[in-house]
């Protein structure tokens, strides 16, 4: 089995709310490497890579957020892996 990669960008009430924490405990929790942050136009954005099982079940993670959140919208982009990553992290 490959592993994929996928990014996601979140919409929705999802900054300030824990979001990032929240992405970073299911990912660590699943296996996966890459990274969450928040962009500068009120989104967060998630770049996993794994196996698809997995990733699929970051996705309904993200669809769902943390309790004080409100997600209107996850686009989701499944591509090649971009880069050799070795832990999941927060990004500043």
């Amino acid at each position: 089995m490959e592993k994929e990669e996928v990014r996601c960008l979140v919409s929705g009430k999802v900054q300030g709310v824990f979001f990032r924490n929240f992405v970073l405990k299911h990912a660590r929790h699943l296996a996966l490497v890459g990274y969450v942050k928040n962009t500068s136009n009120f989104k967060v954005e998630v770049v996993a890579q794994g196996y698809e099982d997995k990733l699929k079940k970051l996705i309904e993670y993200l669809h769902k957020g943390p309790f004080l959140s409100h997600v209107s919208h996850v686009d989701v982009e499944w591509r090649a892996p971009s880069a050799d990553l070795n832990s999941f992290e927060v990004v500043f």
